[in-house]
């Protein structure tokens, strides 16, 4: 597990080596909504203020191995980086890293827990779901990037 949260590189890339090219996203929401007060407090946003929020599971072969969340400001989604607004089932991994303007900040470990109103989209049976999470600049604007590294990841 301690490869997957600290890879640096691009974790859609990274999912179609490991399922044999055998990848694929299903998206389960994308709305405009208020993050949740840490979300907002990780973008410097005020809790006050609205994002887009995009929810997917990712899935090799038929295991769906990932759930991740992106949470985008709107005034992220001005000029050049409106089209991250745009996705529908493509992979946000493919378009971030060939972004010359993307840096990433430190990646930071978390969990979900069954008690955590997200744990849900996990399927998971009442363990921790370990995940990462990661702002992204695009053109000097954020973006957080939240995977959860779901059990059938490491069956698979």
């Amino acid at each position: 597990m301690r490869s997957w949260l600290f890879d640096a590189s691009s974790l859609t890339a990274r999912l179609m080596r490991h399922g044999s090219g055998q990848f694929h996203v299903e998206l389960l929401s994308q709305k405009i909504r208020r993050p949740t007060l840490d979300e907002a407090t990780v973008l410097n946003m005020p809790d006050s203020q609205f994002a887009l929020i995009r929810q997917v599971h990712l899935y090799c072969g038929d295991n769906k191995v990932v759930y991740a969340r992106t949470v985008i400001p709107l005034s992220t989604l001005k000029g050049a980086q409106r089209r991250y607004g745009n996705l529908g089932n493509s992979p946000l991994g493919a378009m971030l890293f060939t972004d010359r303007s993307m840096q990433r900040e430190e990646v930071m470990v978390t969990r979900l827990m069954p008690e955590n109103p997200l744990y849900e989209k996990t399927g998971g049976q009442g363990q921790a779901i370990w995940g990462r999470r990661s702002v992204f600049k695009v053109g000097g604007k954020p973006l957080l990037v939240s995977e959860y590294f779901l059990p059938a990841l490491f069956r698979s």
